[in-house]
């Protein structure tokens, strides 16, 4: 399956999939973000990617490097209703999904819905939390709804979770298990900036000034359009065949003890669709699928040792586009 037949064989899709205006939205959209998250043009893409792919961010880096600028400058250019969450060792899940209150005057039981519901969700530092509380934010991540005292509660659309986590600073904290780490999408590093994008961010504006600044450039009713759009952008049968290669490689490549499951091969290629359409294409080619695979892999996979990010990158490069 050479990339020559796969981009060949979809290209009859390319038909536009975006009316002008809500393409010209979307460019404008990812334009502000990086205004006001300097030197981060991939990483905004992937945040996007998560975004409109239907699924959720898990952010792992240092403090002070953007994170929580990432997922405001995201909200406020999305028009969407945010909360932030910050996780701690003794938050509660009824601290994050909401309870149920008697009220004397009707007297029954009414629920107040606590900072889930909301568009975009920060949960800042989710391994601080008890796997309890942990668990109550996976399950609205997974069923788009709570259940609070029997009774069950449908979350905003669109919904969309932005979790950080420091890798370094494990004292206290509460790792999330595999599964639970398999209702992310991606998992991106934000890094270091850049020493032209550093000396912008220490000459220029506050970042929050700046973000209270921002125009709301879509609307919840367009990022449904969008995603709708997403569903659909074509992925040949070769192209699909080359997810399933490297969903085989990771099963059975040197030092990955767990490999890839198939909910992870259908993660790829939504977010390979996703990531085409903003690239402004109707169909998915392999460097689609190869630019999003250690963010989709890395935090599936279980190594022997600690080294899924370096087993990601060999499992796709062991498997060619021939």
């Amino acid at each position: 399956m050479s990339a020559g037949k796969i981009t060949a064989s979809s290209a009859t899709h390319d038909a536009a999939i975006l009316t002008d205006g809500l393409r010209s939205a979307l460019e404008q959209a990812q334009a502000q973000v990086n205004a006001l998250v300097l030197g981060k043009a991939q990483a905004v893409r992937l945040a996007f990617v998560a975004l409109l792919s239907d699924g959720h961010l898990l952010i792992e880096d240092l403090p002070g490097l953007g994170k929580t600028t990432l997922a405001h400058a995201l909200a406020a250019t999305l028009g969407l209703e945010f909360q932030r969450v910050q996780f701690t060792s003794d938050l509660l899940p009824a601290d994050v999904v909401g309870v149920s209150v008697f009220d004397p005057t009707s007297r029954q039981f009414q629920f107040h819905p606590g900072p889930v519901f909301a568009q975009v969700l920060l949960a800042d530092e989710i391994n601080r939390a008890p796997p309890r509380t942990q668990s109550a934010l996976l399950e609205a991540m997974a069923e788009h709804q709570v259940t609070v005292d029997g009774r069950s509660h449908r979350l905003p659309d669109p919904f969309f979770v932005i979790a950080t986590q420091n890798p370094v600073d494990l004292s206290g904290t509460y790792p999330l298990p595999d599964s639970q780490l398999d209702r992310f999408l991606l998992r991106l590093q934000l890094g270091y900036p850049d020493e032209a994008a550093e000396r912008d961010l220490l000459a220029g504006a506050d970042r929050r000034h700046l973000i209270a600044q921002a125009r709301a450039l879509l609307s919840a009713p367009d990022v449904q359009a969008i995603r709708s759009a997403v569903d659909a952008v074509h992925a040949s049968e070769a192209l699909i065949g080359y997810v399933q290669a490297l969903l085989a490689r990771s099963r059975k490549h040197p030092g990955v003890r767990v490999g890839l499951s198939p909910r992870a091969g259908l993660a790829l290629l939504r977010a390979a669709r996703a990531y085409a359409l903003l690239l402004g294409r109707g169909h998915v080619v392999p460097e689609d699928v190869q630019a999003l695979f250690a963010a989709v892999a890395t935090h599936r996979l279980v190594a022997e040792a600690d080294a899924a990010a370096d087993l990601a990158k060999s499992i796709l490069y062991a498997v060619a586009v021939d």
